[in-house]
């Protein structure tokens, strides 16, 4: 083949593979703009991409930045998955929550996942009732683990739920979801369901044990608040308290405060105040009642995400802060935001 001939091959190539037609990516829902603000944060042209989808219930998203990937679990099939733009959809990692032989959970998998300091994974474990570190890379999974903490007081967690790392500490919260029979299960060793600390030394601190259903948790991003979702149909409600240290290296909380409350959306939206995502600008994106709620740092509600067919339940941020990924029932969803 001559050179004008290896070039009109290429040419004719491209000329092909442009008019393949594209995969088209499904859309859902809406944008409601309350506030011109949100302009800033999300442009009137952005959609809300399906970018997976065919799941049980999906929790807990985790960006990883370096690896150009998103980890989920999917809490009743016991998996993490991971999504990439090249790929899609890959099984990541089973069992992820539940390590044993029987179990009567209906949601034994792993929720919350975050990485450490030193990048390792780390899962809120239904079914094994415990947070636990991954002993494996992230790009070689293995269904090893190694707890960081189970047990308050002697006590064994309800479910551990949703988890964030501040300075060298945890911060869980633990309502009752992945135990068979709620809170009447037999094996319920904890009477409520507490928000703790969990210390580099690994002491487990009880921060709050009045919330009837403690479930996402986030800092502000000067560290001087913490917010917890209570994802109770009778008590839909945000709190946020302000963060005591005593210079000793001892936390407390104090001043909590009805952030927002959802309450009365809940006969008539899907979801409840669930896990939450809080970007650099203190911008807050949490999910709740019919959706994903945006509040801007002054904590004024601007916006919603709003998805009709099924509820909302966790949020994660991309390392740059123009993506926004949400877990949505059935669906992984992504919305690209303006920066």
């Amino acid at each position: 083949m001559t050179l004008k001939q290896r070039i009109l091959s290429i040419v004719l190539l491209a000329a092909v593979a442009a008019c393949q037609p594209s995969k088209e990516i499904k859309t859902t829902g809406s944008i409601e703009r309350l506030d011109p603000g949100l302009d800033a944060i999300i442009s009137p042209e952005a959609k809300i991409e399906i970018i997976a989808d065919g799941f049980d219930w999906t929790e807990g998203p985790l960006w990883i930045d370096d690896k150009n990937m998103l980890l989920f679990s999917d809490i009743p099939k016991n998996s993490v998955f991971k999504w990439t733009e090249e790929k899609g959809t890959e099984l990541y990692l089973n069992p992820a929550g539940f390590t044993g032989t029987n179990t009567n959970s209906k949601e034994p998998g792993s929720n919350g996942l975050l990485l450490d300091h030193d990048g390792n994974l780390i899962l809120c474990q239904h079914g094994d009732r415990r947070l636990a570190t991954m002993l494996a890379p992230i790009d070689a999974p293995k269904s090893e683990f190694k707890s960081i903490a189970d047990k308050f007081d002697g006590k064994r967690f309800n479910s551990p739920n949703d988890a964030v790392l501040y300075d060298n500490d945890y911060y869980l919260t633990d309502p009752p979801y992945g135990l068979g029979n709620g809170t009447e299960d037999s094996t319920k060793e904890i009477p409520f369901h507490g928000v703790y600390r969990i210390a580099a030394n690994g002491t487990v601190t009880l921060l709050v044990d009045s919330l009837t259903r403690p479930n996402g948790i986030s800092f502000s991003p000067d560290g001087s608040y913490l917010f917890v979702a209570n994802s109770d149909p009778a008590k839909a409600i945000w709190y946020r308290y302000t963060v005591i240290k005593d210079g000793m290296g001892n936390v407390s909380l104090s001043n909590g405060k009805i952030f927002y409350d959802a309450t009365s959306l809940t006969a008539t939206e899907k979801g409840l105040p669930d896990g939450m995502k809080i970007d650099a600008n203190g911008t807050i994106f949490a999910s709740g009642p019919g959706g994903v709620f945006i509040f801007n740092p002054e904590g004024k509600l601007i916006g919603k995400i709003k998805l009709p067919d099924a509820p909302a339940s966790n949020t994660a941020l991309s390392g740059d802060g123009k993506t926004l990924f949400i877990t949505n029932d059935m669906n992984m969803l992504r919305v690209k935001l303006r920066k």
